[in-house]
């Protein structure tokens, strides 16, 4: 069982929390990656909180905005009183898998995306994982993202 309770809704790139919205654009921005923003499939937030609080107080809310295009996945992990921080890869750069298929999950169990590979502005493979809740919003998002990564590689 997951040591986080994980809430995840389709969003339009409107509706994002301003903040998320705000640090994807400053990120896009900073990178020069143009408008890859236009032809996005699925945008979705997740608000994930820790169910099991730690020695020295409680958890707050993680929040996490997500967005897939044909040839980008760009996320943003915000933490109670830190800034939002974003990542960006392009598709054909990383291989994207359900967590929940790795060799990790069993010892860390959790639901969501696992990503691997080069991303934007990193001088090495990285990996990342992204976490969704196991609903309608939280599947959709996976399998779009597993299909659109494989797909842009072909």
């Amino acid at each position: 069982m997951s040591e986080w309770k994980r809430t995840t809704k389709e969003v339009t790139l409107e509706t994002l929390p301003v903040e998320a919205g705000s640090a994807i654009r400053r990120h896009i921005e900073q990178h020069s990656l143009g408008p890859i923003l236009g032809d996005a499939l699925m945008v979705i937030q997740t608000d994930s909180q820790k169910t099991k609080t730690g020695l020295f107080g409680g958890a707050g809310t993680v929040q996490m905005a997500a967005v897939i295009t044909p040839r980008w996945l760009v996320w943003s992990v915000a933490e109670p009183k830190t800034d939002a921080a974003v990542l960006s890869a392009q598709l054909i750069d990383v291989t994207v898998q359900d967590y929940a298929q790795t060799p990790l999950a069993e010892m860390v169990p959790d639901s969501g995306i696992q990503v691997n590979g080069l991303f934007t502005s990193a001088g090495e493979s990285a990996s990342a994982f992204i976490g969704l809740d196991e609903g309608v919003a939280g599947n959709k998002f996976k399998k779009i993202v597993i299909q659109t990564a494989a797909d842009a590689k072909k």
